[in-house]
């Protein structure tokens, strides 16, 4: 007995990728094996990690160098920690806000080192992709998520918003490591910064 036309047709494969899409898989794929075994990492390896052919990879990426320059501007990308400033609420309490963005942002931060300190301890030249106007830009656009954030209270600040998101930003970049001290907590980053190095008993 012939089978009912529909069941043959509830067996067709899903629609595949676009190319645009199995670009953005590949990279995804990519970044974690870059972190780990920074240039030396093979497209076989990424292929069998995305569960692809390693011909596929090559459909959408020129060469392997290519590949690597895709994951090291996917890395640099400011887009996903400025969605994530974007979806704070900025009805909490300035602490807590501020505390979620230096929590968004170290990520952001650790992900930009992962990926380009293993390029560079493997003698990649990637790293100086991070350089220039796109480092500026992408600066720019971290520190205006992080001004709007601030606004709410913008009566209560010393100075303007874009001012202090510039010395935010700056200090999560450039908090020093004390050894034999754990590093600071988002929320007592986020205290000092706002309240200056004196404890309250401080006179």
């Amino acid at each position: 007995m012939t089978a009912p036309k529909e069941n043959q047709t509830t067996r067709r494969r899903a629609p595949g990728m676009s190319p645009e899409q199995r670009r953005e898989m590949i990279i995804q794929t990519a970044i974690p094996l870059i972190a780990e075994y920074g240039a030396a990492v093979t497209t076989a390896k990424i292929a069998r990690a995305a569960g692809i052919g390693e011909g596929t990879i090559f459909r959408v990426f020129a060469d392997k160098d290519e590949l690597l320059q895709a994951c090291v501007a996917e890395a640099l990308s400011p887009e996903h920690a400025v969605r994530e400033l974007d979806a704070i609420d900025v009805s909490q309490p300035l602490p807590d806000r501020l505390a979620e963005a230096a929590e968004a942002l170290q990520a952001h931060m650790s992900r930009m080192g992962a990926i380009l300190g293993s390029l560079g301890h493997r003698g990649g030249k990637h790293p100086g992709t991070v350089r220039g106007a796109g480092r500026d830009e992408s600066t720019a656009r971290i520190r205006a998520a992080l001004a709007e954030l601030l606004e709410p209270d913008e009566a209560a600040l010393r100075r303007p918003p874009e001012q202090i998101a510039a010395l935010f930003f700056g200090l999560l970049f450039t908090q020093p490591r004390t050894e034999g001290e754990p590093d600071l907590t988002p929320q007592e980053l986020v205290e000092v910064f706002l309240h200056g190095a004196l404890s309250g008993a401080a006179k």
